[in-house]
């Protein structure tokens, strides 16, 4: 039986958050025939125009919902005035309630989190949108390292199967898995290869976001975390960093988060993997003597940093 999709636009979505998705249905089609049929639809057809300028033709929001099995959100910089969509939040939600299972790319996950679709289940979204989304959803459960999640369908509380991705060419690493979940691993395995993509990434969001930002020359911190820098080997404990700020332990921790959308300690260890990371792969040393330069204090722990923040273990990026 054939997987019913309603991809769903808005005005300045972004076309390679729809055409990744598309792209991974159409070769698993192929794969197996029959196997997904999808339509473009939207609040206000007959069409949609995307960021890049190009009107893509739409459906209007289909009113019989129980001919869906999966609504997928797509992102881009109008998001934001799809949150203030209420014809499609209301949508989205009877959606929910039809028992269709509920997806976004990239940053549409703001748009079911504004739908009320996404409190109290854990979701993720572009790391450029990780502050303002906890800011507007505090009661999302955020998972701004994931590439995608899934949250299964609890039926006793009305809550739909959600899938959630980071970025555009996350959405594929989503639609991949979904693949999968569908029609097994074999097919997904194919669609990967077709696609000339992996069909497992490694690692999370933390090797493509610079280091949230972090890198601001007008942020609140910014002094602070180049001394960081400039002595990784240092233990920077959130007390000493907090002297140095002229804050309270507590104060520095909270505005510090609010800042940076991290905690001290995660930024310190992201700042030491992205300084290993540069060594290693300029050929400067051994592992262990750059485990100790960048303040790991010992190989083993700076080999799970790598793995959880770059998926990949030190070894893996000498030249």
């Amino acid at each position: 039986m054939s997987c019913r999709i309603a991809f769903v636009l808005f005005p300045g979505f972004q076309q390679l958050d729809l055409a990744g998705p598309m792209a991974v249905f159409e070769v698993a089609r192929l794969e197996r025939p029959g196997s997904y049929d999808w339509r473009l639809v939207a609040s206000a057809p007959p069409a949609a125009r995307s960021s890049a300028g190009v009107d893509w033709p739409v459906q209007a929001l289909p009113r019989r919902l129980g001919e869906l099995d999966l609504v997928m959100v797509i992102g881009g910089d109008g998001v934001d005035g799809a949150c203030r969509d209420e014809r499609l939040l209301g949508w989205l939600r009877r959606a929910a309630r039809s028992g269709a299972r509920i997806a976004s790319i990239c940053s549409g996950s703001l748009v079911l989190a504004a739908a009320g679709l996404l409190d109290d289940r854990s979701a993720t979204t572009h790391w450029s949108r990780g502050r303002q989304f906890e800011v507007e959803f505090p009661a999302v459960q955020l998972q701004p390292d994931r590439i995608y999640v899934r949250e299964p369908a609890v039926r006793e509380r009305g809550w739909p199967e959600l899938w959630t991705s980071a970025g555009m060419t996350a959405g594929i690493d989503l639609c991949l898995a979904l693949v999968a979940h569908d029609h097994g691993e074999d097919v997904a395995r194919e669609a990967a290869r077709q696609l000339v993509v992996e069909r497992r990434r490694p690692g999370g969001q933390s090797q493509f976001s610079p280091l949230l930002e972090l890198q601001r020359p007008d942020g609140r911190f910014s002094a602070l975390l180049d001394e960081v820098r400039r002595d990784l080997r240092a233990e920077h404990r959130v007390d000493d960093l907090a002297e140095r700020a002229c804050m309270s332990p507590r104060h520095f921790a909270r505005c510090f988060r609010a800042e940076t959308g991290a905690t001290p300690a995660q930024v310190v260890e992201r700042l030491r993997v992205e300084a290993a990371r540069a060594a290693l792969e300029g050929g400067a040393g051994s592992v262990q003597r750059v485990s100790q330069d960048c303040g790991f204090g010992s190989t083993e722990r700076m080999r799970r940093a790598f793995v959880r923040l770059l998926g990949r273990p030190p070894a893996a990026f000498r030249p």
